[in-house]
């Protein structure tokens, strides 16, 4: 079966349909379904013709990691004295970037940062013709118009690119984000037809790659999608169940050669990623955690998730933050209870082993991969059962602050919607932060140098979850540390137990700016938190 034309093209003709001033969607999270050859090719062609400029760049996550795709561009523009490549960016997580953060933090492009499941959603949003995204994620944050909007500088404070509105629906409170519709999209999959039919079967994620390109083709003033692949097909030749983007929607294809093609920010393919190969999840695939604070504060967690186990009567479906929340894993497979603590990654897998670092976004053996705004339905509808995710700041108001200072903008990531959405969160962290010297063992913890930057502060420097919002909407929510846990009230903070060797005034609250509320019951940790060898977790269960 042959066509009378064919869309793949050279990277500089598809590259030239690119004019002044576009809006530019791409896809990426991290360099999972990145179009990195599309975005070095496409800077490359700004430096030798001063063209495409002016250009505004959104992402569903962001489609780099350090010296790699949007921050090796990132870097350049840095180095250029007034450049116009780029004015603006939306991108929901920089911390890859840290050119990209520079620019910002210099006011020489407007940087606004949404959450993951925000902009995923919004790019569906656009391609079905309506005007935004309305929520009621984000009250009470840095996201709410009342506080920043959004906003991560001065420029963007007052240009307003993106914007973000309250809105009131029978008496109850809303936002509403706003963004310029794309007219250029550049997305990524594995083999593509002549017609322009894409499948992924080689990507670790689905991402947000069909609703970056419909967002491209809506109306009003449809744009053009451009897709980067690794291979050629015969139209005709790939099963229709298998394509992610169909022809139609796109206007030129571009082969990739390898190296612009990884699946993730380490490793160029592992068929064990894409489900090509579905190996065992044994503790033999994990790496061996030694005893320490990390890991009590992981192994708490677990106690958690096995009472809500017991409670349920079933396996519960989870998502684990990065940091030592994601330890969580290796604590259930240690356990031997992985098949009761079903985990979700927000990029889209389901189960496996989620890979950390620069590879976040992919897991080993997955038995489900879907796209991610569907991935954000389970956390902004609270159908998972809980989250744990990091802290770096919590505030005598519950608030929680994950990541932002005055000079440090990483961006929310997916932390908003899945702290907000999910009917349980178990925050999990250091006590404080800094050089410290702790030791874990016969059920104890002694702390023989503590760290100095506190962390249960007066006041979060960005709100990014909002304590009285979880309150009213009657979440549980716990603060988990390896010499400590607090439950938030309407109260405040209550401190319900402490670890085994540790002194109250010293250890807890002198390096607390507020003091919680003492529970009439304060209690010690399980011991068993502290030991080497496992804690019996299993058996727990079958006993529940």
């Amino acid at each position: 079966m042959s066509l009378p034309y064919n869309k793949f093209v050279s990277v500089e003709e598809a590259l030239s349909h690119v004019p002044d001033g576009s809006v530019v969607a791409i896809s990426g999270f991290n360099m999972a379904t990145t179009p990195e050859y599309l975005i070095m090719k496409l800077w490359e062609r700004y430096r030798d013709t001063g063209h495409p400029k002016d250009l505004f760049i959104i992402s569903d996550t962001l489609p780099a990691t350090p010296n790699r795709a949007l921050d090796f561009v990132a870097r350049r523009v840095y180095e250029e004295e007034g450049q116009e490549f780029i004015r603006g960016m939306l991108l929901p997580f920089t911390g890859w970037a840290p050119y990209v953060q520079k620019l910002a933090m210099e006011n020489r492009i407007e940087l606004y940062s949404w959450s993951i499941g925000m902009a995923a959603y919004w790019f569906r949003e656009v391609a079905s013709g309506r005007p935004g995204l309305l929520t009621s994620i984000g009250r009470g944050t840095f996201l709410d118009p009342r506080q920043d909007g959004g906003a991560m500088n001065d420029l963007a404070r007052e240009r307003r690119t993106c914007r973000v509105s309250l809105i009131e629906i029978d008496g109850e409170e809303y936002l509403f984000y706003e963004a310029p519709k794309p007219n250029v999209s550049m997305i990524r999959g594995t083999t593509a037809d002549e017609m322009g039919n894409i499948t992924m079967e080689k990507e670790g994620i689905f991402g947000t790659v069909l609703a970056i390109a419909q967002a491209a083709k809506a109306q009003p003033n449809p744009g053009i999608v451009i897709a980067q692949v690794e291979r050629e097909a015969r139209f005709g030749s790939l099963n229709p169940k298998d394509v992610h983007v169909p022809g139609p929607l796109v206007d030129f294809l571009v082969v990739a050669p390898p190296q612009y093609h990884w699946q993730s920010g380490t490793i160029m393919y592992d068929p064990r990623i894409s489900g090509t190969i579905i190996p065992p999840i044994t503790p033999n695939l994990l790496p061996k955690m030694e005893l320490n604070e990390r890991k009590v504060v992981a192994r708490r967690i677990a106690l958690e998730m096995v009472k809500l186990v017991n409670k349920k009567g079933g396996p519960i479906l989870v998502n684990l933050g990065i940091g030592i929340p994601a330890m969580v894993t290796n604590v259930a497979a240690e356990e031997g209870i992985s098949d009761y603590i079903v985990t979700t990654i927000e990029s889209g897998p389901w189960g496996g082993l989620a890979l950390m670092g620069e590879d976040f976004g992919v897991s080993i053996g997955p038995f489900a991969i879907i796209p991610m705004p569907d991935m954000f339905t389970n956390y902004e509808g609270g159908i998972i059962d809980a989250a744990s995710l990091g802290f770096m700041q919590i505030d005598k108001e519950g608030n929680v602050n994950p990541s932002m200072l005055p000079n440090r903008m990483p961006g929310p990531g997916g932390f908003p919607v899945i702290a907000a959405g999910s009917p349980r969160v178990f925050f999990g962290g250091g006590f404080t932060a800094g050089k410290k010297k702790l030791k874990v063992g016969d059920g104890k913890l002694r702390i023989e140098m503590d760290g100095n930057v506190i962390k249960f502060v007066k006041n979060v420097y960005k709100i990014v979850f909002n304590g009285k919002v979880a309150l009213e909407e009657g979440k549980e929510v716990l603060y988990i540390t390896e010499r400590a846990v607090f439950r938030l009230t309407d109260g405040g903070l209550v401190l319900e137990e402490i670890a085994p060797g540790v002194d109250l005034d010293r250890d807890l609250l002198s390096k607390m700016e507020f003091k919680p509320v003492i529970a009439d019951d304060l209690r010690e940790m399980d011991p068993r938190i502290f030991r080497e060898g496992k804690m019996g977790l299993k058996d727990e269960i079958k006993r529940g």
